[in-house]
């Protein structure tokens, strides 16, 4: 009876090669934690700009942002999501949204892995959101991640589950 069940190998790698999703403005907070939760369940972390319509800053880094994304870095990686919020949209500032990921700058660069803010890689550096090659980089590093939880720096033993063991 228990002979005719099928076995599968265990398996720690990541799915590679995924293709990165661009998702519409966020302008109410209901839409930003659907799209947290979208991320979350296909292990990609979500990529968000946080910007306003007075920031000339913005202006400027959010078409270089989606170029990076709509151009495919960080799919060898295992892909993003990325979406702008728009901070001084009426529904998120009085949702307290930016004050809950300690939003203090905008433009800032803030990934979500597993549903989580990643803080401390965070960027809030307008010349650095200007800089393509540091954006590319970036955008891979957190591509790495794939719902691991962990820093973006590889998969490790056991899917980076313990981190010393590389």
């Amino acid at each position: 009876m228990y002979r005719s069940l099928v076995m599968r190998a265990f398996s720690v790698s990541h799915r590679l090669n995924a293709s990165n999703q661009i998702y519409a403005s966020v302008r109410r907070p209901d839409d930003f934690h659907t799209y947290r939760l979208l991320s979350s369940s296909s292990r990609m972390p979500l990529i968000t700009l946080w910007t306003a319509a007075w920031c000339p800053t913005c202006r400027a880094v959010a078409p270089l942002l989606r170029s990076v994304v709509e151009s495919g870095v960080g799919e060898a990686e295992g892909g993003v999501g990325y979406c702008t919020v728009e901070f001084d949209a009426p529904d998120i500032m009085s949702g307290g949204l930016g004050m809950e990921y300690m939003i203090t700058s905008i433009p800032t660069l803030l990934s979500f892995d597993a549903g989580e803010a990643q803080v401390l890689t965070k960027i809030a550096d307008g010349k650095r959101l200007a800089d393509r090659s540091f954006l590319e980089e970036w955008v891979r590093n957190e591509a790495r991640r794939h719902g691991g939880r962990g820093g973006g720096d590889g998969p490790g033993v056991l899917g980076g589950l313990f981190g010393l063991w590389k």
